[in-house]
């Protein structure tokens, strides 16, 4: 894992775009976390934490593949 978190960070000091991803993902997460402390959600927020949760597994999916791709260009 150690080998992963500095692929990461090499990557966000280096790439705008896995930068932005990175962020946007966070962003997505915090929303999510403040919508699922609710004990009660109305429609629209269950509809929003679906759309959250499905955005940001496709950040993630993204952020893997650059992972990746960086590790196999860089040789790590």
């Amino acid at each position: 894992m150690e080998k992963r978190d500095e692929l990461v960070k090499k990557l966000l000091e280096e790439d705008e775009g896995f930068r932005t991803t990175y962020k946007t993902h966070q962003d997505y997460e915090n929303r999510l976390a403040k919508i699922e402390k609710k004990p009660r959600l109305s429609p629209t927020e269950v509809l929003e934490k679906n759309k959250l949760k499905k955005l940001k597994l496709a950040l993630k999916d993204e952020m893997e593949k650059r992972i990746s791709n960086y590790s196999q260009e860089k040789g790590a």
